[in-house]
């Protein structure tokens, strides 16, 4: 096997590999470790806290059933802590129901991977979230042209990746900024599940669940607040749009 590229997107990256199972423990470090990757593991929750506490990782690899704390609470816990909450968490279940995959995804998962995977299907679903998310504009490309984007007390800032309600910084994922900017770019269009899909996920949109886009919208919206969180409109059995685009503007 080749050695992984030096300019590599994903490298160097620290992946933190939380699970109980032993024997599924080495083989994910096993296989991080032989693309290059430095690999940090935890069989609990306690132990992945005081992983997180020493090291802030680039992604954390997140068994759902743990011993003596859930993954949902962990992941929530990660993306409530200011250190951490942009770190992108794939769950690692046994566990496949579609209702399991959208609390994951309300819990703040990027991503999630049902038990038994493949080792090398794990390995390049890591290496297309940390290029993803290590792009400053990941899904466009042309964003450094784009002026901000004004909706009543929401403003975007596609060169800068940043928004602000009532010019007060919110702190998105890379996701959630994605989704905001693809309808904010066009306003007045109603965006199917599919098509904010192709748009946010590219290549990986046939591997997600269109409820994926339904539990990123609920943290969206309830991050931008009671102020905000009406901009983005629900369109029953289509999609979304943003919905004030008579108050869009680019600030002078």
């Amino acid at each position: 096997m080749a050695p992984p590229t030096p300019n590599a997107p994903y490298l160097p990256a620290t992946i933190l590999v939380v699970d109980d199972e032993d024997d599924l423990l080495r083989l994910v470090r096993y296989n991080l470790l032989k693309e290059g990757f430095t690999v940090l593991c935890a069989e609990d929750g306690k132990a992945a806290n005081q992983q997180l506490q020493n090291t802030v990782p680039d992604l954390v690899l997140l068994d759902l059933m743990l011993p003596d704390q859930s993954g949902f609470d962990i992941c929530k816990h990660i993306k409530a802590t200011p250190a951490t909450q942009h770190t992108p968490v794939i769950m690692l279940t046994a566990r496949s129901s579609e209702d399991d995959r959208v609390t994951g995804f309300e819990s703040g998962a990027e991503d999630y991977i049902v038990k038994p995977f493949s080792p090398k299907e794990l390995v390049l679903r890591v290496k297309a979230l940390l290029t993803r998310v290590r792009q400053p504009v990941p899904n466009n490309p042309s964003s450094p042209n784009q002026p901000p984007v004004t909706i009543g007390p929401l403003t975007l800032y596609p060169s800068e990746y940043r928004v602000t309600v009532n010019e007060a910084p919110v702190q998105l994922t890379h996701i959630e900024f994605d989704i905001l900017n693809t309808l904010a770019q066009h306003p007045n269009r109603v965006h199917s599940r599919e098509q904010i899909l192709a748009a946010v996920w590219a290549e990986e949109a046939e591997l997600v669940l269109d409820r994926t886009v339904d539990a990123h919208m609920k943290r969206l919206r309830h991050k931008l607040g009671p102020d905000a969180r009406d901009v983005v409109e629900t369109v029953r059995g289509v999609g979304y749009r943003i919905a004030q685009p008579a108050s869009l503007s680019s600030p002078a």
